[in-house]
């Protein structure tokens, strides 16, 4: 059966272009949440699966996997939230609840992970994202937003955020002040910055040019900033880094940043690449060094990543924008032409 219709920015061929499209949400569960969406953070991969560069895309397409909004209905079996709550979504909704993933509470990893986008529903119906009014989320897939951060700020968290954070996790209560280096400075590798700064490790932010080493070094807070097509400086960094988060969502050689790492370092990989990425495995073998992959992160991490965040007192750098310009904002997003995410004020638009 059919719920509430509503309207929504959909992409309907490879073009990506994004205009006005009305549908119909899935009728309210017992376990369901529907949210009136306030902000939606805009992301890469949206551009890459609005244009099927990842994998087949389901036209028409409501991209949006970083929602925040405000809960307006509950199903009958919904306990942990009420009518008026600020609650956030994020890249997926929903997986089969009884592998080894779902049962470690690592549910991103589920082999029938429900997208919250380009996804297919358990009623076959497809998923649409947060460039739209509302949605309807199911209870174990919703994350509450901490009274003390705004819905614009809490945004980027629910995708880039915790995509940088997950990796991390593992470093926290450590005690060790360790050497990281944050491959790449755009939306995910501001957050990982901050996150690594706030973990206190001592940051190098790692650029291709010099552009970037004043807002990394004095408005970001890192330790130091490294050039990785200056030769020298990398040959003096080289051995210096205890991991390095690598952010960078395009093809680019792993091999000059193998040899920053130190021994039993490791690199996480948290870009989607479209083309496939290349290394030489001596490097790994005679330094012990790990390249590892991580994808979003989980519920309980999502949760932990918005509590950190208001406990750290930290903030994100958005540039708000309404559905009109988010054809716009695309266009700049591909040209690194923001600093350093845009959220869309969904509530405030036309959608019409």
């Amino acid at each position: 059966m059919e719920g509430r219709s509503v309207i929504g920015w959909a992409a309907r061929d490879t073009s990506g272009i994004l205009s006005p499209y009305s549908f119909t949400l899935r009728k309210t569960g017992p376990e369901d949440v529907v949210i009136k969406v306030l902000y939606c953070g805009m992301d890469h991969t949206d551009l890459h699966q609005m244009r099927d560069e990842l994998h087949l895309t389901n036209y028409p397409l409501v991209p949006g996997h970083e929602v925040v909004g405000e809960v307006v209905e509950l199903g009958s079996e919904v306990k942990k939230y009420r009518v008026g709550d600020m609650v956030g979504v994020g890249c997926i909704v929903g997986s089969c609840g009884s592998c080894i993933c779902c049962n470690s509470n690592k549910e991103q990893y589920c082999n029938d992970r429900i997208l919250t986008y380009n996804g297919i529903y358990k009623d076959g119906r497809p998923t649409q994202g947060g460039f739209s009014s509302h949605m309807v989320v199911h209870q174990k897939f919703v994350v509450s937003i901490p009274e003390t951060l705004s819905p614009e700020q809490a945004a980027p968290l629910l995708c880039a955020g915790v995509t940088a954070f997950s990796p991390l996790r593992e470093f926290m209560g450590s005690g060790k002040v360790l050497n990281a280096g944050i491959l790449g400075l755009g939306g995910v590798g501001h957050l990982g910055v901050k996150i690594a700064k706030a973990m206190g490790h001592h940051v190098t932010v790692i650029s291709t040019s010099d552009k970037k080493r004043e807002e990394a070094l004095q408005h970001l807070g890192a330790d130091a900033f490294l050039v990785s097509s200056n030769a020298a400086q990398m040959e003096e960094a080289a051995y210096t880094l205890d991991y390095i988060l690598d952010t960078v969502p395009a093809f680019h050689p792993l091999q000059s940043y193998l040899s920053l790492l130190n021994f039993d370092g490791k690199l996480f990989l948290i870009g989607a690449s479209p083309r496939p990425l290349e290394f030489n495995a001596t490097e790994l073998n005679i330094g012990k060094k790990t390249i590892s992959g991580s994808f979003i992160g989980s519920m309980e991490e999502t949760q932990e990543i918005l509590d950190f965040w208001a406990e750290k007192n930290l903030t994100s750098m958005v540039e708000v924008v309404k559905m009109d310009y988010v054809n716009k904002a695309f266009e700049r997003m591909e040209r690194n032409d923001v600093r350093y995410r845009f959220v869309v004020d969904v509530a405030g638009s036309n959608l019409e």
